[in-house]
């Protein structure tokens, strides 16, 4: 049996170097903290070859005393930790003594200091763990280190890494993480002697992010902040027409520290349910300040991940802010002419072509103008022959209902679309309808165009209407209501339908015919894989039950696990108040026109269908101006 012997520190080193440094943005982070540790008010950082050559982080902090740096970069010495329970309250961003005798262990390191109160500076040169004896040196007032051939001595770990635009892309993240964390402090980042980045210090993070994500992004974002007790959720969350593909725009910090934790995420995701398309993530800059005992920071050496003392507590916080947030912010999309027109011109890099785009719009806009009050029903003959109008021979119809009228209850639409349920106070949730937006406020007229889009003018503009978006955006949320209430009506076969599945997809049915109950689906074992519908939705009345169930059965068995209830529930809803609503290429009448647009203030989110579409577009009075040449 081998014997237990312990391991030379070098091999100990490369051991933490392994879990600490992974490729050269961690040693640009760890380096970076460093100095901000030190009380560093300015940063440069200077790579080569994406940092496999040369990393260079020089900043004006406290510098190291001369008799220090030996300890510096030796092994799980530092001067942020003095007792045990000092883990329990770390206020710094470094605390484990390891990055720089990690660094030095893979690497050729070269260490110039000096302090405010020191004439002169001092040099250490370490190359593979060996240091060399200090030398005095010329250097201003901070530390500047410089790291040569990373992983010069384990080629198996240099091998792995990836092109220079690959490492240099991860050193640009690691760096804007940090610089967005620390806006009061003066970042640069140079690479190949090629300045990428010179950030002033500044009091507003949102100048930090107009500068990495662009100001059209900066301009859409929303401010939050709230207070709990001691701790402090503050920053910037993305307007839902802002979303990505992927989490990747999601930023959260800690006491300046940027960290990913699993639980905030979900709340993050949870807060945007139903403003957002499937696979959609939102964007994200969000900073919680707490004191530093109730956090453990001391999870990973890469201290990316934490563990806090009542994560319950901070999850309904940031949801409970965002919603509250969302609630209170007209989330109406609306279409700015002038940026629209600035990426065409930009697209084609054509001021000619340019002009024409706006002389195309005027013409088109214009040739509505002219034919709005002719008769309806010309463009609908010849779209029902095959045929598409051209844009000056369309004809549209203004209804134009008195002022005072009540809403109206309609009866239900083409297909299966159910009645537009006019006068129904409830918005889905229980709570006071949602203010009416002063944009959208007060629609004096409206009217339906390729059968699929409505037409109103608003206080201050223009609004375009997705008639299907909107209308499943009230019958959910007066579904939502309902079968919160335990009230959504059902109707009743005379004689029960069989439903022949798979036994998978008959299994997952009868598990959940609590959940189906509820929606006024009543299914039963009929033997085998075969089940029998009783009742179906009444709002679904023309639909065959067999089509109801089998839709059903593809959102309780899709994902490939075990559903969320409450996901499942809302899932569901979804897909009935899809099946209900008035479809694109159903025509409505100047009266159902006026009930949907009356009504949409009634529902809490207007502004997004349940699967997170826009459900309107708003042109201001000042876009049209500008296309129209009145500005």
């Amino acid at each position: 049996m081998p014997s237990i012997q312990q391991l030379p520190p070098s091999v100990v080193n490369k051991i933490a170097a392994g879990e600490v440094i992974e490729r050269p943005a961690s040693v640009v982070k760890e380096l970076v903290e460093n100095s901000l540790d030190a009380g560093a008010t300015r940063i440069d950082v200077s790579v080569e070859q994406g940092g496999l050559e040369a990393i260079r982080v020089v900043d004006n902090g406290c510098g190291i005393a001369p008799g220090e740096l030996n300890l510096a970069v030796a092994s799980h010495a530092t001067s942020k930790l003095r007792v045990a329970d000092d883990l329990f309250r770390v206020q710094t961003l470094g605390f484990r003594g390891e990055a720089l005798a990690s660094i030095a262990e893979v690497s050729r390191v070269t260490l110039r200091s000096r302090t405010a109160a020191a004439e002169a500076g001092a040099e250490l040169e370490v190359v593979a763990g060996q240091a060399a004896p200090i030398a005095p040196c010329g250097c201003a007032a901070g530390t500047a280190i410089e790291v040569r051939n990373l992983f010069f001595n384990t080629p198996v770990r240099r091998k792995f890494m990836r092109s220079v635009s690959t490492e240099m892309g991860h050193v640009t993240e690691a760096l804007t993480r940090l610089a967005l964390a620390h806006p009061q402090v003066h970042f640069s980042l140079r690479h190949n002697q090629r300045s990428l980045y010179e950030l002033p210090p500044c009091d507003n993070p949102l100048a930090r992010i107009a500068h990495f994500f662009g100001r059209e992004l900066a301009d859409a974002l929303l401010w939050l902040e709230s207070r709990d007790g001691d701790v402090r959720l503050s920053g910037y969350v993305g307007h839902p027409s802002q979303s990505r593909p992927n989490n990747r725009m999601q930023y959260l910090f800690l006491n300046g520290r940027s960290i990913r934790d699993r639980s905030l995420g979900h709340a993050l995701a949870e807060a945007y349910r139903g403003l957002l398309l499937t696979g959609r993530c939102p964007v994200s800059f969000l900073s919680l300040e707490l004191p530093p005992e109730l956090v453990d920071v001391n999870v990973h050496p890469t201290k990316l991940e934490v563990r806090f003392q009542d994560g319950g507590r901070l999850y309904s916080q940031l949801l409970g802010t965002l919603r509250t947030k969302f609630l209170t912010t007209d989330l109406t999309h609306r279409l700015d002419a002038a940026t629209a027109e600035g990426r065409e011109a930009g697209a084609a890099h054509d001021a000619q072509r340019a002009a024409q785009l706006r002389s195309e719009l005027v013409d088109w806009a214009k040739g509505q103008m002219a034919d709005w009050q002719a008769p309806a029903g010309a463009a609908n003959d010849q779209a029902a022959n095959g045929q598409a109008a051209p844009a000056h021979q369309t004809r549209f119809e203004v209804p134009l209902p008195p002022a005072a009228a009540a809403p109206l209850r309609l009866t239900p639409l083409v297909g299966s679309a159910a009645a537009i349920n006019g006068g129904h106070a409830g918005n889905g949730s229980g709570m006071a309808p949602h203010p009416i937006p002063a944009s959208v406020s007060r629609a004096a007229g409206a009217l339906q165009i390729h059968n699929r889009y409505l037409v109103a003018e608003t206080a201050d503009g223009v609004a375009v209407i997705d008639q299907h978006a909107l209308h499943e955006r009230i019958l959910y949320e007066q579904l939502r209501e309902r079968v919160l209430a335990g009230a959504l009506e059902a109707q009743h076969l005379l004689v029960p339908e069989p439903v022949d599945l798979c036994a998978s997809d008959a299994a997952a049915v009868l598990e959940e015919r609590e959940l189906l109950a509820k929606l006024g689906i009543k299914v039963e074992p009929f033997g085998g894989d075969t089940v029998l519908v009783s009742s179906y939705p009444a709002m679904l009345a023309g639909s065959s039950p067999v089509e109801i169930l089998r839709a059903l059965v593809e959102r309780l068995t899709s994902g490939g696990r075990a559903p969320d209830r409450r996901d499942l529930l809302d899932e569901l809803l979804h897909s009935l108040a899809c099946r209900a609503a008035i479809k694109a290429g159903d025509p409505l009448s100047p009266e159902e026109v006026a009930a949907l647009i009356e009504q949409r203030h009634l529902a809490q989110d207007s502004h997004h269908c349940p699967h997170g579409r826009p459900t309107e577009l708003v042109f201001t009075r000042e876009d049209l101006d500008r296309q129209f040449k009145r500005t």
